[in-house]
């Protein structure tokens, strides 16, 4: 299952959310441009069981380079599609916990997240000689968060079905449920640590975002961290890709249904993709939201409402609803 957006709109720009994205792609860079010398930069910024409990192998490593491996490890990573499935899982759930959080807040939860899960990794494979990268166990902290904060938000999703891929919405709950699931089943089915992938750690991660944010929620929203949240900058635009599920009569055979934007893009203009059920299918439609529009304006997609067995069409009708961000 690959996420493609979820439903929950955020407030604010995810300032550290874009930052920790553009760490994990310079990290990775910086990473590929070692060539030869990966391997040797890998081992010394990777987190590395072995290096803490191996008093030869721990020798020649300084306490300074031990310290810092512990966070280093999560922005490297193993290859481009490793990099780009985990800055992607943490595009679609970072932004929203970040949200709900502050953005100060959320980037000490997010380091925290990634130190739990390389600690629960590192304990459970004490005599490991192989090092442990990727941002794999922070992001399974924020998914737990995400599963805390908004378990009735729906994801959409693309399930690949040989060549007809099928895009559909799944609660949160059930998705990060059964994500998580399977990394138990993957953790117990092996020892721990196969082809790279650090089942522990992301199930060390998950179980530290779902436990710190039952804490979390109860702390006053006049304390420090709630001033901070506050002060984080308001966004001013609306999510780009919007789930409508356009109705209409029996007897009609157009379609009604409301599209978002903010007071700034009813302004500029905009441009937005909607995506709409049909049948066990969704359909993407672009559509451009012309600078000035005002509250109740109808947009109209000609030949995109209902079709009968004659081949008659009709169209889809877009109310813009004006909303604040």
């Amino acid at each position: 299952m690959i996420p493609l957006r979820d439903t929950v709109p955020s407030q604010h720009y995810p300032i550290i959310n874009y930052t920790l994205i553009g760490l994990n792609i310079v990290a990775y860079l910086i990473q590929i441009s070692k060539g030869p010398a990966m391997g040797e930069f890998v081992y010394t910024y990777g987190l590395v069981p072995a290096r803490f409990t191996n008093a030869d192998i721990r020798s020649y490593f300084t306490f300074p380079q031990q310290i810092i491996s512990m966070v280093s490890f999560m922005f490297l990573h193993g290859g481009f599609w490793h990099i780009l499935g985990n800055i992607w899982t943490l595009y679609i759930f970072g932004d929203n916990v970040e949200d709900r959080l502050g953005s100060f807040p959320y980037l000490v939860f997010y380091l925290l997240a990634g130190l739990v899960s390389g600690i629960f990794h590192l304990v459970l494979n004490l005599d490991s000689n192989i090092p442990t990268i990727g941002a794999s166990g922070a992001i399974a902290g924020v998914m737990g968060a995400y599963f805390i904060l908004y378990p009735r938000a729906r994801i959409l999703t693309l399930i690949p079905i040989f060549i007809f891929p099928l895009i559909i919405e799944i609660p949160a709950f059930f998705f990060l449920g059964f994500w998580f699931f399977l990394q138990v089943l993957n953790a117990m089915a092996t020892s721990g640590f196969v082809s790279g992938i650090a089942w522990w750690a992301h199930i060390g991660g998950f179980v530290f975002g779902v436990v710190f944010l039952r804490y979390f929620l109860g702390l006053s929203g006049k304390s420090f961290l709630g001033i901070l949240k506050h002060a984080s900058v308001k966004k001013r635009t609306s999510e780009h890709l919007q789930v409508l599920n356009p109705m209409g009569s029996a007897d009609d055979l157009h379609l009604y249904e409301i599209i978002r934007v903010t007071p700034h893009e009813a302004a500029m203009g905009a441009k937005k993709m909607v995506n709409i059920p049909w049948g066990f299918y969704k359909r993407l439609y672009r559509v451009s939201i012309p600078a000035g529009v005002t509250d109740g304006t109808v947009l109209r997609l000609k030949g995109q409402g209902k079709q009968t067995s004659d081949g008659g069409k009709g169209d889809l009708f877009l109310k813009v609803s004006i909303v604040s961000p």
